[in-house]
């Protein structure tokens, strides 16, 4: 195409222009990142798609944290314990008899069993969602990586145009089947 400058755009000059590194100084996930952007495909990486199929046990994780991190659970439950200190205080007499009496051994078995299971269930939940947050923080950079490099050559394209403009020669017709490709 005559004399038209042609700018590099691998993901090695592209490492270096965007992210001031050479592209062997970056981490595993920067150089695939700057692999997929260039290569101009938009497909699900390994992760997102193990998170698209959580199991039975990594949903009901998430709705025993989302019930058990909730004020409405809170709420029950101080009235269950309210309500069990009543019938086996106060009330004992109406219905026939303490089944826990004071200091409420079984309660407190009960509140620690409870707590012994829910903890770690919710624990599942939070490493969940870290990681789906880590996924969607690496479509965030890509595609904000990628608008940059969509700029860029927008960029190169409006320079070698104005360049062009400035000197005009056989080589508008060049310029204009490159605009042309796009």
């Amino acid at each position: 195409r005559g004399g038209m400058k042609r700018f590099d755009t691998s993901p090695e000059a592209l490492a270096v222009e965007l992210l001031g590194r050479p592209f062997d100084a970056l981490d595993a996930d920067e150089q695939g990142v700057l692999r997929r952007v260039m290569s101009h495909e938009v497909s699900l990486d390994h992760d997102e798609i193990i998170a698209r199929h959580a199991t039975f046990g990594d949903r009901l994780a998430d709705r025993v944290a989302a019930v058990g991190g909730s004020w409405g659970f809170i709420a029950s439950f101080g009235l269950v314990m309210v309500a069990w200190m009543l019938l086996n205080g106060p009330l004992a007499s109406w219905i026939g008899g303490k089944w826990d009496a004071y200091p409420y051994i079984l309660l407190n078995l009960a509140l620690s069993t409870l707590a012994a299971l829910q903890a770690p269930v919710i624990l599942m939940s939070q490493n969940r969602q870290a990681h789906k947050d880590r996924i969607s923080d690496r479509h965030d950079y890509e595609v904000n990586l990628r608008t940059t490099v969509e700029i860029l050559l927008l960029h190169r394209k409006l320079d070698r145009v104005l360049e062009q403009l400035k000197h005009p020669s056989h080589e508008a017709d060049a310029v204009k089947g490159e605009l042309a490709e796009g």
